[in-house]
């Protein structure tokens, strides 16, 4: 009888698989789920993983750099194809990220400090979203969250807002979600 229970433990152990390559860099680790955890913890503490995810985001911004470039060279209306890209290919469904991820759209790509909320709003259009509705409410939430912050020369107008380091880093765990 004690066999059969040993036997019905063994079949239910789970078993995981992660397989990423970076670069030069490949990591294939695969096993019981317990043991693909510890490695990955290992991974966390070496650094080996911290360089895998930037490595990833390297790709990720040469990538829409890439598409932003190409759209640019054949003449395509690259503004609302490009956000929508940003959008889907970091899985930002939810309105806030969606707002967030506009305003590094619009500062970081394309270089544009004002954006009143006609600015923001057409983006969205132009990307094929549903514009966010009440924009200051989601800024003003971001804002308190620590995601966005408006310099100190332009006093509390959201238009000026730009992302925070904690903002970025939250764009870059939503894409690697």
């Amino acid at each position: 009888m004690n066999e059969v229970k040993l036997l019905r433990t063994i079949h239910m152990v789970a078993q995981a698989k992660i397989m990423v390559t970076a670069g030069d860099l490949e990591i294939d680790v695969s096993g019981a789920t317990v043991e693909v955890d510890a490695r990955l913890i290992q991974m966390r503490h070496d650094d080996t993983w911290s360089i895998v995810l930037e490595r990833v985001k390297d790709a990720r911004d040469a990538a829409i750099e890439a598409a932003i470039d190409a759209a640019r060279d054949a003449g395509l209306p690259e503004r609302g194809s490009a956000f929508r890209s940003l959008v889907e290919n970091c899985a930002l469904n939810k309105k806030p990220d969606q707002v967030l991820a506009a305003i590094h759209y619009l500062r970081d790509v394309e270089n544009i400090q004002d954006s009143p909320p006609r600015v923001v709003n057409q983006l969205f259009s132009d990307g094929g979203i549903d514009p966010p509705g009440n924009l200051s409410l989601y800024l003003n939430r971001l804002r308190e969250r620590g995601l966005l912050e408006v310099p100190f020369e332009h006093g509390d107008k959201n238009r000026f807002a730009v992302l925070t380091d904690a903002g970025r880093a939250h764009l870059d765990k939503q894409s690697t979600s």
